[in-house]
């Protein structure tokens, strides 16, 4: 089945390839060229929808001819000693088109704004799944704290900010192995195989 990623982002691309190696994963971008799809939605799963629906209207439009499905992801850290901050606006909490460094920095301005050094914090992940006339969504969820300096240079967005729950290192410093067993969205995307596998009977 090929299946088709309504994301920009390399390192979500990444991470959904890796999770499903017996498919072709393919970025939309390939397919239908770059060009960013509005977020207007309120929610994680609202933008997720969003962003499943864009792009399956923008292939029907292209006569792609292949069977697909969409997988689209909407996801973000929330820090509710920031008010829950930054949410759905992750990706652009330094502005749009900001870059990982810029958010980071952002975030860790905002700590020390509150003399925080260490917080409660979690990730959550939607995934919108889209297959001929229909949108399925699963939800996943990481749970840890964030703290106000970078530490590591692995994986991406907050990754060397954030200490998963049981853990003494962030996402930046752990292996793979390990933030794929921890992951939102691994947890979103397990449950986005079981519907996938649902649909494909």
């Amino acid at each position: 089945m090929n299946i088709i990623i309504a994301s920009s982002n390399k390192g979500k691309i990444v991470e959904i390839q890796r999770w499903l190696p017996e498919h072709t994963v393919t970025p939309y971008s390939e397919i239908l060229g770059s060009f960013e799809i509005e977020e207007t939605g309120k929610t994680f799963q609202e933008n997720a929808i969003i962003k499943a629906k864009d792009i399956v209207k923008r292939l029907e439009e292209s006569k792609y001819d292949k069977e697909y499905i969409v997988i689209s992801d909407d996801s973000g850290i929330t820090v509710p000693a920031l008010n829950n901050e930054p949410n759905i606006y992750s990706a652009r909490y330094a502005g749009e088109n900001a870059s990982d460094k810029e958010n980071n920095t952002k975030l860790i301005s905002k700590l020390n704004e509150k003399n925080i050094s260490k917080t409660k914090a979690f990730y959550t992940a939607c995934l919108a799944v889209a297959y001929k006339k229909e949108v399925y969504t699963t939800h996943g969820w990481m749970h840890g704290e964030v703290i106000n300096q970078e530490k590591g240079d692995g994986g991406f967005g907050y990754d060397p900010l954030f200490i998963p729950d049981g853990y003494e290192n962030t996402l930046g410093i752990l292996e793979n192995s390990v933030k794929k067993e921890l992951s939102h969205r691994s947890k979103a995307l397990s449950l986005a195989m079981k519907v996938i596998g649902v649909i494909l009977k």
